[in-house]
């Protein structure tokens, strides 16, 4: 990995999510998928082993709020956090309750303070899990980690999880010329608007700071009972179809950061032939085409291998 590929996903404030109107938080949360049943298995399960309550639940970078609606009903309170008004006004909008039939709280609050600044504000040592989805990567982690410890209880968790980026499933057909294909379209287009964080989570978040990587290290967590899985191409991280039509898999890829930033930077080129995502569709149909699939039939299966992190405190 690079130097510049290394770099912590602190030295860059992520300004695309957080910056998000509420129409792109309607638009992310339609086209978004969900993770599957197995990633909300690993997180609970983890939790729990280790004697990890279930009272209080907050999940950082909520976005629209699908986790904490997937895991806030094993929870008897549940709080989302985002530092962009657009995602947490959506969040809000699609609601969501605990095990004791409570509303969902939604706020807007960075991960750094955690709800520091939030009406009411989150307690000390209130906190049982603490979840990052395909966020941390836009963390300032040197000041995230001691926030964390400030809020959970002794025994809570923090678990922390990407999708690693998506690939093409080895089952299509011409799915090695594909992906080489979609790689440089990638490389060619789309890598200037890269930030530190989509580094992170190619790296499947190997380079993420954790307490005791950060210098100081920060104090109150347990090296010993650290966790991580990661997912292989033939493991379903992400619920969707098997098959996605291509209509579908452009608005799902349109909701990536780096899309985002690109289409921000090229606004005469969206919906138009010289869309980066249009030309990722027309590499696929041509894969597809000179394997024998009809036009009109393509199809694209993906694959992520996701990784879960889940940190104790002690």
């Amino acid at each position: 990995m690079s130097q510049q590929s290394a770099t912590p996903a602190s030295a860059t404030q992520e300004k695309t999510f957080s910056s998000y109107n509420k129409e792109q938080g309607k638009t992310y949360a339609q086209f978004r998928p969900d993770y599957s049943p197995g990633v909300y298995h690993v997180v609970l399960d983890q939790h729990k082993a280790s004697s990890g309550e279930l009272d209080t639940l907050i999940d950082l970078g909520c976005g629209p709020g699908n986790v904490a609606r997937a895991l806030g009903v094993h929870f008897a309170h549940a709080i989302g956090l985002d530092p962009s008004e657009g995602m947490i006004a959506t969040a809000r909008s699609l609601g969501g309750t605990t095990s004791t039939s409570e509303p969902i709280r939604y706020e807007v609050s960075t991960a750094e303070d955690i709800g520091a600044n939030a009406s009411p504000p989150i307690p000390d040592n209130s906190v049982d899990l603490i979840t990052a989805a395909n966020s941390a990567h836009w963390f300032d982690m040197s000041r995230f980690w001691p926030s964390a410890a400030r809020v959970l209880k002794p025994g809570g968790s923090v678990a922390i999880w990407t999708s690693g980026g998506s690939r093409i499933h080895p089952s299509v057909p011409n799915a090695a010329a594909m992906q080489a294909e979609i790689d440089q379209i990638e490389e060619d287009h789309l890598r200037p608007y890269f930030e530190p964080g989509n580094f992170l989570t190619r790296g499947h978040y190997t380079d993420l700071p954790l307490p005791w990587t950060l210098d100081p290290s920060v104090a109150g967590f347990e090296k010993s009972d650290f966790f991580r899985k990661d997912w292989n191409l033939d493991e379903r991280f992400y619920v969707t179809e098997p098959d996605v039509p291509l209509d579908m898999f452009e608005k799902m890829i349109g909701t990536t950061s780096p899309v985002t930033r690109w289409r921000e930077a090229n606004p005469d080129a969206v919906g138009t032939e010289k869309d980066v995502v249009r030309l990722f569709r027309r590499a696929i149909e041509r894969h597809l085409h000179a394997a024998g699939v009809e036009k009109g039939k393509e199809m694209i299966r993906g694959a992520s291998c996701g990784v879960v992190l889940v940190v104790k405190k002690n």
